[in-house]
């Protein structure tokens, strides 16, 4: 663990207190982090924060939050797809980090309280972030905010939704997205990369915890080669939206994001990544351990986003 920043040591001793995540089942996970009292960080200034229930397949209706930044409008968009495996995690998870991007990003986020696994399996958190982005494309004027600059992003599973729907969007020309923002997403279910290798075990996300989160996703082990849950085994990443990946030095997802980030450029995709140094997975949404790491991350989404959405401005 010597790359490690001292942050990152201190949080892991204290996650190796508890028991092991993959030793439990689904919802006993999620009551062990409910049981932890909430920490009070910086809250970045915005106009409103306010919840919402759209309507998504099977007559049902998942939460989203909405954070409008201060000033006029109308706003450029984000859609937000927080982590959790596809199995724990809420609106709550991502609540400061979306705050701050709404804030230096000056844009309105919509942050997705998709559906989990195993109650809800693939493809149904697919369907429910495909539905909430089509949602926002259709609302964004009561939004104050404008449908022709929508950006979508989310950490780890919620990276993987970003870069699914963007997928989903240019196959059945869906709504237009100007960027997508993946942070150490999930682009296979292999397990088998050298980071996996290299912090298989005592980095946060094992390599066990992350097979106990697929494993709950899927319905069978041929769907871990659907293109829809593992994009990074997609034939054709043409014509996908510029896409900024962020990854973590000691991570088990960080060769894969890395993988995926040279898939598209490959493919002809405009696409800046970076490592952040020293750090693991899951920074980007803890802001009482992580906060200058955090706007870090996020003021060089800013600047990704604010260049390479003028560029599709101008194109259109």
């Amino acid at each position: 663990m010597t790359n490690l920043i001292p942050q990152a040591k201190a949080y892991l001793e204290a996650f190796a207190q508890m028991p092991q995540l993959q030793s439990l089942k689904a919802q006993e996970v999620r009551d062990l982090f409910a049981q932890f009292p909430p920490v009070e960080v910086e809250m970045a200034p915005l106009a409103k924060v306010e919840d919402r229930l759209i309507p998504v397949s099977d007559d049902a209706e998942i939460k989203v939050r909405i954070y409008t930044p201060e000033g006029e409008g109308p706003f450029p968009l984000f859609v937000y797809y927080h982590g959790g495996g596809w199995v724990i995690g809420d609106l709550e998870t991502a609540d400061e980090s979306c705050r701050m991007i709404a804030n230096r990003t000056e844009r309105v986020v919509v942050s997705v309280d998709y559906r989990l696994a195993p109650e809800y399996k693939f493809p149904i958190p697919v369907q429910d972030s495909y539905a909430a982005l089509e949602w926002v494309n259709q609302n964004a004027t009561a939004l104050n905010a404008n449908a022709s600059n929508i950006v979508v992003g989310g950490d780890s599973a919620g990276g993987n939704l970003s870069a699914v729907v963007s997928m989903i969007a240019r196959d059945q020309n869906g709504p237009t997205i100007s960027a997508q923002v993946l942070i150490y997403p999930v682009t296979d279910l292999a397990y088998d990369t050298r980071s996996y290798k290299e912090f298989s075990e005592g980095y946060g996300l094992d390599r066990d915890l992350m097979i106990w989160f697929g494993d709950y996703y899927i319905n069978h082990p041929f769907d871990a080669k659907n293109l829809y849950i593992a994009p990074l085994r997609a034939d054709n990443l043409k014509n996908l939206p510029s896409t900024f990946v962020v990854t973590a030095e000691c991570d088990v997802l960080r060769d894969e994001g890395i993988a995926y980030a040279n898939r598209l450029r490959d493919a002809g995709v405009k696409v800046e990544a970076y490592t952040e140094p020293g750090i693991i997975h899951g920074y980007f949404t803890n802001m009482a351990v992580f906060p200058e790491q955090i706007k870090g991350t996020i003021s060089k989404i800013t600047q990704f986003i604010n260049t390479s959405t003028k560029v599709t401005q101008a194109n259109r």
